[in-house]
């Protein structure tokens, strides 16, 4: 009988222990879980603030992104409208340009048409010196003189020093064709000025440039070639160079 009773007080013992063990489980896991549930609560709040930050990053992003489009267009219409006007800058400076080079091409044209007055007739006693040796004063000079027998034909200058009548022609541009025409003018020249029967006369064809191959074939041909130079005309035949009488 007293063995039962221990046994039974034993039980009770035990009984409690296991009572206090899983009231102090329940306890323990009550506590887990309501940690579990405060860090769970806390990751949502994180997360959500998360989400708050990359909304809110997005919309800032956006907002640069709008921002940049707006300056993008805007730097856009600046350029277009600077381009614009530069075009039309450029178009008003190639129209003064094409008037001032125009006026220009007027004036050289205009020139041109007076070189024989201006250029060759200032040089011709220098000329006639240096090819004939003439060192007299020239007795009679004229440009622009006109001449209608045997046939019209005006001669640029014209200039006579003692034995010697000295015949030009001017051309702006010069061409192996003016050489020739010229060279055969002058084997006519006597036809036209009979009162020099008794003189030389002497051919120079002048421009402002000559390409060397011209003045060769000037020379060929026994005709003084003039070109612009350091005194007004310049002879530009070779040393030595004696003019054909006609």
């Amino acid at each position: 009988m007293l063995e039962l009773e221990e046994r039974v007080s034993h039980l009770d013992e035990l009984m409690a222990q296991l009572i206090q063990t899983v009231d102090r489980n329940s306890r323990e896991m009550q506590r887990l879980y309501e940690r579990a549930e405060e860090h769970s609560q806390r990751a949502d709040e994180r997360s959500q603030r998360a989400e708050e930050h990359s909304q809110r990053e997005m919309r800032e992003f956006k907002e640069e992104m709008r921002q940049a489009d707006e300056r993008s267009q805007r730097e856009m219409r600046e350029f277009k409208e600077e381009m614009r006007q530069s075009h039309e800058r450029f178009e008003r400076e190639m129209r003064q340009s094409r008037r001032d080079s125009d006026k220009k091409w007027g004036e050289l044209s205009n020139k041109l048409g007076t070189m024989a007055e201006d250029l060759v007739a200032p040089s011709i006693p220098r000329i006639l010196k240096q090819v004939t040796g003439c060192t007299a004063k020239i007795s009679y000079s004229a440009v622009r003189v006109r001449k209608s027998e045997p046939k019209n034909q005006e001669f640029d200058a014209v200039a006579v020093c003692q034995n010697y009548v000295f015949i030009n022609e001017t051309k702006s541009t010069l061409r192996a064709e003016h050489i020739d025409n010229f060279h055969r003018l002058m084997q006519r020249i006597r036809d036209y000025f009979p009162e020099y029967q008794n003189k030389q006369f002497i051919g120079a064809i002048a421009s402002l440039y000559v390409d060397q191959t011209l003045v060769q074939c000037g020379e060929n041909l026994g005709l003084i070639v003039l070109g612009f130079g350091e005194e007004l005309m310049d002879v530009l035949n070779l040393p030595g160079f004696t003019p054909k009488l006609f």
